[in-house]
């Protein structure tokens, strides 16, 4: 059995840039930080950024094309997938990226949809979930 699943919180490090495919799908990029907390052995608190690639088809790259923006923050659900190709000048290049399948917004500003602070507890209570295969009106996200 085999299995290639990414889940990530983080915010975007860049814009993201979309493109059309020759078939006229969209496809949308954008950089991803995401930071991991923990204690050296001098019992110091550390702090460590990894940076992601994240790529998003179809109706997910056209709403996060529309509503994110650098520092955004979301979570990103997909699979990790490596693409190599050669250069003009020949030199063999890879790219190892996260196809999002899932999207997540975070509040914006750190705001909810109420236009109210989000309480201490939950945060994310009025956060919109996105999947790759379901309909949605982006007219009635609440941002």
């Amino acid at each position: 059995m085999n299995f290639n699943k990414v889940i990530l919180i983080g915010r975007l490090t860049r814009d993201p840039e979309t493109k059309a495919l020759p078939s006229g799908q969209s496809v949308t990029n954008f950089g991803m930080a995401t930071d991991r907390f923990f204690n050296d052995k001098s019992g110091q608190r550390q702090q460590q950024t990894d940076f992601h690639n994240i790529v998003l088809f179809g109706k997910l790259a056209d709403i996060a094309a529309q509503y994110l923006n650098k520092g955004s923050l979301v979570l990103i659900e997909g699979r990790l997938q490596t693409r190599t190709w050669q250069d003009a000048a020949g030199n063999k290049k890879s790219r190892t990226e996260i196809v999002a399948e899932r999207l997540q917004m975070g509040p914006k500003s750190g705001r909810t949809a109420s236009n109210q602070k989000p309480s201490a507890g939950n945060p994310s209570e009025n956060i919109p979930v996105i999947e790759e295969d379901e309909e949605i009106d982006v007219k009635n996200i609440p941002f």
